[in-house]
């Protein structure tokens, strides 16, 4: 996969933007769990109020809150508010609002900072508690232990405690205090602002507000904006889909592209070093593959960690003590993603391979099912089929085994976290350690941990069997054709006559441990016809590959009208050479494109001539849409002597300077055959022909005949020449033709 990364350049803004948006989105998924909380702590349980620091609160109470506080924070506290009495110009806006005005003044909290308010909450915090624990004492003097062991019951009748506490000296009222605190300092800040909210909202009741009203615009306000982050996360889920799947889908079609056009170079060579199944495979299963692997790569491995990683930061700043069980968690699941991953992994590079068997047996069994049925071999064949398709079957099983254990495995994990959380959490709630909210604040945070791994896990199903096919891509990608076109190309000059000349050209196929062709010496000349004939196997075939660079001779040199085809490109050389290869091919589409493949600007005039010539006018005309004619793939509607016609009519269609037919006229019949030579020699007499044919009729008029046996030139002349000279020839032409025929 890392070998295919190049493909990522022209959607690296687009990567970027999804990387972007899904950073946003994390956020907004791990911001939900805390607006739970809220709702559930302070919505529900501290009836909408959020601070120990009241909105507003009646002058009498505030006297006896600022009695314990310091002298530096009392000036500070009462500076954050206002105080409001019949005089105030806002008097009839604040009496609506807080009706206890009518009978005494009321403080009025200024528009502070957040700082400032988290500052004064603590302080406000514990004052408040002690005038309420202070409060409680007066009503209930048991309990007066509680406030520095003061004996309430010697007070004087009609004596206000707070008015006696107020006029304490300084030193005495700092050691109550100081009792008071020491109490508070097991608590936290934390659990004092929640201890404290109860008074608060006892104080808003005595100013006549509307208490319930406050909890439910409190709990709509926060359910509001939930909704409002659920619907951004889901734009950002809609947007990042769409560019993960234009992403990968124009990755997959950049690779495609790429791998075609690289096999599209390949020579021969490389051909038998890949099979055409494999290639198949590689461009299509694989590409697919690679594909799938992009989308979720862009749309889960980029969100899963910042969910992941940033539920865990959300956890550790909370410093809840439940932090343990979520690190249990992902230990574990992190061990049971790298047991599945190392036995899954060997198998994935099994299973492409056997994909490519069975493409293989399917392929052949397809193209050779004139053959199956002639021979009665149905049987066998699908035996041999089930062999391959079980294979894959027993793999894929395996895998899917392995695989689908992770799922119950993590739902066991997800589930007894959650009931891990609940346990040791109520515990927590009970000891007044932790807030229920919190609790259930936790327990989504370690939803959302948890199902990133799970998503991850999802991506090490088919990131395995991805990198597997990434690599086989990248193989067909990074292997260079052994044939390629020198860095500083010579060009044909324009008088160029198609003179083809062998110099000792020996060739050895890859791998081989013997050439096939040895010494090979001749010239073809334009106006010519220079024909090869032997045994099957005597190299007929090797020699015409070597002219178009097919294949690149092992020794010697092949030359054209005197210039090395080496030194010149691809492209120039195979634009002279009109060539019918041994195994006539037909496109897709009608025999007018067919023709056309050869030059699409081509008149119609110039496709009639070339249908006359290969002898084909006869049939093709006789086709009501002529033409228009439509050719199947691979020409299977025509028979093998029309495709054979039509493949040379579309060389001729090109005009070049040398043809290379390979036994082209195999299915022809002999007066066809003598008809399409003749007519060929009329319209192509200033060309060079290069014929290679086991049919003795066929080369007995050419002006240079050459004999082949193991990749050997025994014989070399005209027809009259070789019948005297060339033993070879002779069993050749005996066993075809009488020597009545043959004289």
């Amino acid at each position: 996969m890392v070998k295919l990364a190049k493909y990522t350049k022209p959607y690296l803004v687009m990567i970027v933007l999804a990387i972007v948006l899904l950073f946003a989105q994390a956020n907004l998924d791990l911001a939900l769990p805390d607006y739970l909380s809220r709702i559930v702590n302070t919505g529900i349980q501290q009836g909408g109020v959020e601070n120990a620091v009241p909105v507003a609160i009646r002058q009498s109470e505030m006297n006896r809150v600022v009695i314990f506080m310091s002298a530096e924070d009392k000036v500070s506290v009462l500076a954050d508010y206002t105080l409001i009495d019949k005089n105030s110009p806002d008097y009839e806006k604040y009496v609506a609002e807080y009706p206890a005005l009518e009978t005494e003044s009321v403080y009025v909290l200024n528009k502070i900072e957040q700082a400032e308010l988290d500052r004064i909450n603590p302080i406000m915090g514990k004052a408040i508690l002690t005038v309420s624990g202070i409060e409680q004492a007066l009503a209930d003097p048991t309990k007066a232990s509680q406030m520095g062991g003061m004996d309430l019951s010697q007070l004087p009748p009609g004596m206000d405690l707070f008015t006696v506490l107020g006029q304490l000296p300084a030193d005495q009222l700092a050691q109550i205090t100081d009792s008071i605190d020491s109490k508070f300092a097991a608590l936290g800040d934390k659990m004092i602002i929640q201890a404290a909210v109860s008074s608060v909202k006892a104080e808003y009741k005595a100013l006549g507000m509307d208490t319930a009203k406050m909890q439910n615009d409190y709990i709509l306000n926060v359910g509001a904006w939930m909704i409002l982050l659920t619907l951004l996360s889901g734009v950002c889920t809609v947007i990042v889909g769409y560019q993960a799947a234009k992403i990968a889908a124009g990755m997959a079609r950049d690779i495609r592209r790429d791998v075609f056009k690289k096999v599209e170079s390949y020579s021969n060579t490389e051909f038998d070093k890949f099979s055409t199944a494999s290639l198949i495979t590689r461009t299509t299963n694989d590409v697919t593959q690679v594909q799938m692997v992009i989308f979720m790569l862009v749309r889960m491995v980029f969100y899963a960690p910042l969910l992941g990683f940033g539920g865990l930061i959300k956890v550790i700043s909370k410093d809840s003590p439940l932090s343990w069980l979520i690190g249990l968690a992902v230990l574990i699941l992190i061990t049971l993603i790298m047991v599945v991953f190392s036995i899954a992994l060997p198998k994935f590079k099994i299973i492409q391979k056997l994909i490519d068997r069975i493409n293989l047996v399917a392929r052949e069994n397809l193209a050779g099912m004139m053959v199956v049925r002639a021979f009665n071999m149905e049987k066998f064949e699908e035996k041999r089929f089930d062999i391959a398709n079980i294979d894959l079957t027993a793999v894929s099983l395996f895998i899917n085994r392995v695989m689908v254990v992770m799922m119950p495995l993590m739902m066991l994990i997800m589930n007894g976290l959650s009931l891990a959380i609940i346990w040791y959490g109520a515990k927590e709630v009970a000891h007044a350690d932790m807030q229920v909210g919190d609790m259930m604040a936790f327990i989504q945070y370690a939803m959302q941990i948890v199902m990133s791994f799970l998503m991850l896990s999802m991506m090490f199903i088919i990131l395995p069997r991805a990198s597997v096919s990434g690599d086989r891509i990248a193989e067909v990608l990074e292997t260079e054709p052994k044939i390629h076109d020198p860095k500083e190309p010579k060009k044909f000059t324009s008088s160029y006559k198609g003179t083809v000349e062998f110099r000792n050209v020996s060739f050895r196929y890859p791998g081989a441990e013997e050439d096939v062709l040895h010494d090979i010496t001749f010239t073809a000349q334009p106006g010519q016809t220079t024909a090869f004939i032997g045994s099957t196997g005597s190299g007929k075939s090797t020699i015409v590959n070597l002219i178009p660079r097919f294949y690149e001779v092992t020794d010697g040199a092949i030359l054209m009208d005197g210039t090395d085809i080496r030194e010149v490109t691809q492209h120039d050389l195979r634009d002279q050479i009109g060539y019918v290869p041994q195994k006539s091919a037909l496109f897709s589409g009608t025999i007018e494109s067919n023709m056309l493949y050869a030059d699409k600007n081509a008149t119609p005039e110039m496709l009639e001539s070339a249908i006359e010539i290969s002898q084909a006018a006869e049939f093709v005309n006789s086709r009501p849409e002529g033409m228009a004619t439509e050719i199947s793939q691979g020409g299977v509607n025509v028979s093998g002597g029309q495709k054979q016609r039509l493949s040379i009519a579309r060389a001729i269609v090109k005009k070049p300077p040398v043809y290379i037919l390979d036994d082209s006229f195999s299915a022809l019949d002999f007066k066809t055959d003598a008809s399409l030579r003749r007519a060929f020699k009329e319209k192509a007499a200033n060309s060079t022909l290069i014929l290679v044919t086991q049919r003795v009729s066929t080369v007995r008029n050419a002006e240079q005949i050459i004999v082949l046996d193991e990749g050997r030139i025994v014989g070399k002349g005209t027809h009259n020449e070789l019948m005297k000279t060339c033993e070879t020839y002779q069993e050749i032409a005996l066993s075809q033709l009488s020597k009545e025929e043959l004289s």
